[in-house]
């Protein structure tokens, strides 16, 4: 989900910023640590993206793995049909989610990570639930595999689109009295509070130029693409990284590029060089598909499409509404992270940021890649596109494919409909008065404004 993957070995001579080198040396450098950390008596905790507690885990002294990162790091390079056909092989449906049929088949084939070395067995799976059934089960297949506990932080649902101070404070419970309390076990250590406050110190700044990088899409023309060029973005933050000062320096560096492109006047970087003209901004909810990354980029930057903002890269993190890591409040703050992750909103919710995105980048459209076995993403997603078009005035189109399973990314099909869309929008720029599609037929959830 993330910026690790674009480093790939995918990519065909790409050009990149230093900020783009300083992190795949960061990577790198994660997966040796993975890789010798039985010999180097280090202790592993697999956990997840969304409301995940990287901040705790390096106060503890205990490494990251992260499953989703590396299933779509397998799917840049190739990998996962692979590890998919190992996974339908051993009984997982052809509907079950792509990461995990990845993840299992990798597990199954030896258990070798992306970069090719040994992935660590866990010490114990830290699932912090945010909006996704099938990470609960997802684990409780590893538990089987890897006979290790499983630390569960239940995060309520933010079904009425708001976090009320009980729910905070359930989550606060359940940090104080049983998480932290296993991982000290797992760890052999006390937690430092004192280190814990300086980590969340280090995410804030983190989060601070993050969201000024996120915002210059509003600028014309864009110096960023916030969804293609915004999963470079993401990566430290959204995974092994966020609370460290390799992180912190990272953010700035990029922001400090970012700043100079928007003064020089200049769009994104894309894998085949310097974005030319910025013909349409839009907007992107949904993942993209990660093997045939490239591929989907191309499609947009070659129409000089530029996606001035994504819903996808705020699965880690909603920083552009306000929220910051605080050091004063540890506790409340990650339950905080937690309960506010994109895949934790109502879809009212959902609906009302894209349309802020629309609205402030001034977008001419909104598109939606609707990802077959993610249903955490899709569900909701035409009735969404439907009522985005009513408030917004722009047009909306829809595609579909997988997160890494390549039978589903149709380019030639895609390829089409994403022509038509443009044209579309070309269309309704030239003449505001055209009408709209008609909203999706069918019996569709009602969905209302959050208050």
């Amino acid at each position: 989900m993330t910026a690790q993957v674009i480093g790939s070995e995918a990519q065909a001579n790409p050009v990149k910023d230093q900020s783009q080198l300083r992190q795949k040396r960061m990577i790198a450098d994660h997966y040796k640590r993975l890789s010798t950390a039985r010999e180097d008596g280090r202790k592993v905790v697999y956990t997840f993206v969304p409301g995940n507690l990287t901040e705790l885990l390096g106060a503890l002294d205990l490494l990251p793995v992260l499953p989703e990162i590396n299933a779509l790091q397998s799917g840049m390079r190739g990998k996962s049909a692979g590890y998919i056909a190992e996974a339908e092989k051993a009984g997982h449906s052809e509907d079950v989610c792509s990461y995990v049929k990845c993840d299992l088949g990798m597990s199954l084939k030896g258990n070798l990570g992306p970069t090719g070395e040994k992935m660590p067995a866990p010490d114990a799976l830290l699932l912090s639930y945010t909006g996704c059934f099938t990470f609960m089960k997802w684990f409780e297949i590893l538990r089987e595999q890897y006979q290790c506990p499983v630390l569960m932080l239940h995060v309520p649902y933010q079904g009425d689109g708001s976090i009320t101070p009980e729910m905070r404070r359930y989550v606060v419970d359940q940090l104080r009295h049983e998480i932290v309390p296993a991982l000290e076990k797992i760890a052999g250590k006390k937690l430092d509070e004192a280190e814990l406050g300086r980590r969340l110190a280090a995410s804030a700044r983190a989060e601070d130029d993050l969201v000024k990088v996120w915002e210059s899409g509003k600028k014309r023309p864009s110096p960023v693409d916030g969804y293609f060029g915004g999963v470079y973005y993401v990566g430290p933050i959204f995974s092994a990284f966020r609370g460290t000062e390799e992180a912190a320096t990272y953010y700035q560096e990029l922001r400090t590029e970012v700043d100079a492109r928007a003064a020089r006047g200049e769009g994104p970087m894309t894998p085949d060089g310097p974005m030319g003209k910025e013909k349409y901004r839009l907007v992107v909810e949904g993942p993209p598909c990660w093997t045939s990354f490239n591929d989907f980029w191309h499609m947009f930057s070659s129409e000089g499409a530029v996606v001035v903002a994504s819903t996808y890269t705020r699965v880690g993190g909603l920083y552009d509404t306000g929220f910051r890591h605080d050091p004063e409040h540890p506790y409340e703050s990650m339950a905080d992270y937690c309960l506010g992750c994109y895949t934790n909103l109502n879809l009212p919710s959902r609906v009302d940021l894209l349309e802020r995105y629309v609205k402030e980048y001034e977008a001419d459209g909104f598109l939606v890649n609707s990802v077959k076995s993610c249903n955490s993403f899709s569900v909701g997603q035409l009735q969404m596109m439907r009522i985005l078009q009513e408030r917004t005035g722009v047009p909306g189109g829809f595609i579909e494919s997988d997160l890494v399973d390549a039978r589903y990314f149709g380019k030639a099909n895609i390829s089409n409909r994403l022509q038509s869309f443009f044209q579309m929008v070309e269309a309704r720029r030239a003449r505001k008065d055209l009408p709209l599609p008609p909203p999706v037929e069918g019996r569709l959830l009602q969905l209302g404004r959050t208050a």
